[in-house]
């Protein structure tokens, strides 16, 4: 059972790890950007 405890907090300390290098490498920094992007017309791209 203790087992069981060990990994939940592995588990934890990764998801912690990941929410760090994500804040550390601006991965917030234009949230309302992103939203604004899809609504903004492009002229289509002839590829072929």
């Amino acid at each position: 059972m203790w087992w069981l405890i060990f990994i939940a907090l592995g588990m934890g300390l990764a998801g912690l790890a990941a929410f760090l290098w994500s804040l550390r490498h601006g991965q917030y920094e234009d949230l309302d950007g992103a939203a604004e992007r899809i609504l903004l017309e492009e002229d289509p791209v002839d590829r072929h």
